[in-house]
């Protein structure tokens, strides 16, 4: 099973959310935890606010009224509020409401009620001015189906009696909240919100901002991989990134010097090697003319090795020049079906088909020379190897501003692995170096340095079932 990936300003988001989760799971349980050892704990504030003014308006309706009338106030009450208003006396006794079975363990907490008043005049217990005293005695939790039990104490004043009645404000609903009534979670989701809200604000510039420069350093490491040395990356940074981008820059300066005195080298090597190698062909040709008839094969030999030679120092000049980019290569429109006529009239062999499917009306901006070079060797390692097992085909298509050139041939292609190494200086596929295998790795280096000094790209691939291609791209001119 293949694993998710993300890339870092997700990871990074998604760790801010798990935070903020991790904070709200850990915000409910100190809240269910509160609730169950203190219920009245949470409805402080504006939930006892509530309470007060639902009590405040209670009180007077219910006080020295007759059963009937308390019962059409409290149905009127538990309309409103969605839960069921019972009055019930500490005995147990049901003083108002719908007749319903009370549990067990609340009826044991009406008898726990406070100390009975002493005798003496009604006091307006719900007086405005100092509001009625709000206490939650107890909250009870019951199955099949979920019920909630609230009880509050409240003194009642009833008919044809001089003192207060201990009785209990039973609210019964579904909720634990009682919708609202004492308990809502509006605020709170509503500040959890909030926060969510002030954490993305804050994360985001810097998470932004932190993203982008990794995503700066990774593509200019990209590009210094693949040659492109002039690429440089913002270092005014003053963290590790900032850090990092003085080393990729510095890194980047290194090896342009490296690898430009590694061709300049190589091309200087490769020119003082043609001129003794020139002398030694011109002594052999003449040492040829004078040698007896049992000299000449010890003499072919020794020619034959200074061909080799010098084959391999004008490779070696050829990948030099192509690599050395500076402001002396002018590119320019080029007509790509006569360039390509011209190279395949030097490089065909005639009992090999070479198809050319390239339109005629097709230019793209490129160094003649380079480009002509670099299809030359295309087509030279087309025929050497995959050669004898079908024809060749050279074609080139048009997309938008780009042109496409191909060379693909019906061979065994290349292994998988050596795919992205075939373009390094020196690689070969064979593990030996014989004359019969030819070349020094070059070729395709040479075509890669030449196509980039042009300003495009190359690439290779196998194709199914069986062939192997090379695809230039370059700008159309």
């Amino acid at each position: 099973m293949r694993r998710l990936q993300f890339n870092l300003f997700t990871k990074i988001l998604l760790w801010s959310f798990l935070n903020l989760l991790v904070l709200g799971t850990g915000l409910l349980i100190f809240i269910n935890l509160q609730y169950r050892l203190s219920p009245l704990a949470i409805f402080q504030g504006e939930g006892n606010e509530r309470l007060e003014g639902m009590l405040r308006l209670l009180g007077p309706e219910v006080n020295d009224k007759p059963h009937a009338e308390r019962d059409a106030v409290l149905k009127r009450f538990s309309d409103a509020y969605q839960a069921e208003f019972l009055l019930v006396a500490n005995t147990g006794e049901q003083l108002g409401g719908p007749a319903m079975a009370l549990p067990a363990d609340l009826l044991a907490d009406l008898k726990l009620g406070p100390p009975r008043q002493p005798p003496g005049p009604k006091p307006n217990i719900h007086d405005e001015k100092q509001g009625p005293p709000v206490r939650l005695r107890f909250m009870h939790k019951t199955a099949n189906p979920t019920r909630y039990w609230f009880g509050l104490a409240l003194g009642l004043a009833e008919l044809d009696k001089t003192e207060m009645t201990r009785a209990t404000l039973v609210v019964v609903s579904d909720s634990r909240s009682a919708h609202g009534l004492f308990f809502s979670a509006k605020p709170w989701l509503l500040m959890a919100a909030c926060v969510a809200a002030l954490s993305i604000l804050l994360w985001l510039p810097f998470v932004r901002r932190l993203t982008r420069a990794v995503a700066q350093l990774t593509t200019a490491t990209e590009q210094i991989a693949d040659e492109h040395f002039d690429v440089r990356v913002n270092e005014r940074r003053t963290d590790e990134l900032g850090r990092l981008g003085k080393a990729i820059n510095h890194l980047a300066v290194r090896l342009s010097g490296f690898v430009q005195g590694q061709k300049r080298f190589l091309g200087d090597v490769s020119h003082e090697l043609n001129s003794p190698l020139a002398r030694m062909q011109f002594a052999l040709s003449i040492l040829e003319q004078r040698a007896t008839p049992d000299q000449c094969a010890y003499i072919a030999d020794v020619q034959e090795e200074v061909e080799l030679m010098s084959r391999l120092v004008s490779e070696l000049l050829a990948f030099s020049k192509a690599g050395m980019r500076g402001p002396a290569i002018k590119l320019e429109p080029v007509r790509l079906r006569p360039l390509i006529a011209g190279v395949i009239e030097r490089e065909a062999n005639q009992e090999l088909p070479i198809n050319v499917e390239v339109d005629a009306a097709l230019n793209v901006t490129a160094q003649p020379e380079l480009l002509a070079r670099a299809v030359s060797n295309l087509l030279r390692n087309a025929l050497r190897y995959a050669g004898t097992s079908g024809p060749i085909t050279v074609a080139a298509t048009q997309h938008d501003n780009r042109v496409n050139l191909s060379v693909r041939d019906c061979g065994p292609g290349v292994p998988a692995e050596a795919l992205h190494k075939i373009f390094d200086p020196f690689y070969r596929l064979e593990a030996d170096r014989a004359r019969v295998t030819g070349g020094a790795g070059l070729g395709l280096a040479i075509v890669k340095s030449c196509v980039e000094t042009c300003q495009g790209s190359v690439a290779a691939h196998n194709l199914q079932p069986v062939g192997f291609e090379v695809a230039i791209s370059l700008k159309a001119a």
